[in-house]
């Protein structure tokens, strides 16, 4: 089974404590801060649009994209939760992203880009985003650091709600964190469907992250704590990315 593909009907209600609200409040310091006014807004890896569909709330226009048909079809099941221009979703994977035109910023969130385990896929990820991106626009992405990742290893995790029960366990092995996930998700009454996924999430230190950017492109880069607007510290758990495409 595919990444997603289980995970997708569940997702939203498993991840109740990721504070939505609060990263878009985020993000949005961030893109006040843009050389350029920002109203088209790339959500890269929407996943099931909660994201998406906050900054639509907010007044942007936003395009969403993700490789899972599965989490797109959930995030458009929210179509008309919110007002304002209903947000175009596309199915296309990041390294091969191919937009009608231009947008003002992009944000990459919940470290997707570390979901790129081939570092050629996250350079050429970052090339096609500096296509798509207006000059002077602003791009935006976090990701988990070497030190999470690494820490993760041999540990076990529970997450649950009425309908779902999900236990997952990484595996850390030269950069490369692998989630072995199952997945039990109510059916009817009593009876419980049990699905199995094989996330993989790729370590990737600031050093080569900002390198990638500038070969694209990108400049004026700079990183901050998690949802902090300072330089990250000393074992830092998730690391925020900003620059400008030139």
């Amino acid at each position: 089974m595919s990444c997603y593909d289980a995970l997708a009907g569940t997702y939203d209600a498993l991840t109740g404590d990721v504070e939505y609200e609060k990263r878009a409040d985020w993000l949005e310091k961030l893109l006040r801060r843009s050389e350029i006014p920002v109203h088209t807004v790339l959500d890269l890896a929407c996943g099931t649009g909660t994201m998406t569909w906050i900054f639509t709330g907010r007044g942007y226009e936003m395009i969403g994209v993700d490789g899972s048909e599965e989490m797109l079809a959930a995030a458009m099941e929210k179509y008309g939760s919110v007002e304002g221009v209903p947000p175009i979703f596309l199915h296309q994977s990041m390294p091969e992203l191919d937009l009608y035109g231009t947008v003002d910023a992009a944000v990459c969130c919940l470290d997707s880009l570390n979901y790129l385990t081939s570092p050629k896929d996250v350079q050429r990820t970052l090339e096609r985003l500096r296509l798509f991106i207006a000059p002077g626009g602003m791009l935006i992405f976090d990701v988990n650091t070497p030190e999470k990742l690494r820490g993760l290893d041999g540990q076990v995790f529970l997450d649950e709600t009425e309908d779902a029960y999900c236990v997952w366990r990484p595996e850390y092995h030269r950069g490369l964190c692998t989630y072995y996930m199952d997945i039990f998700r109510r059916q009817n009454g009593d009876q419980w469907q049990r699905s199995l996924e094989i996330h993989e999430e790729r370590a990737y230190t600031v050093e080569e992250l900002t390198g990638w950017l500038e070969a694209a492109g990108f400049g004026k880069i700079r990183t901050y704590g998690d949802m902090k607007l300072r330089r990250p510290a000393q074992g830092e758990q998730r690391i925020y990315f900003s620059c400008v495409r030139l």
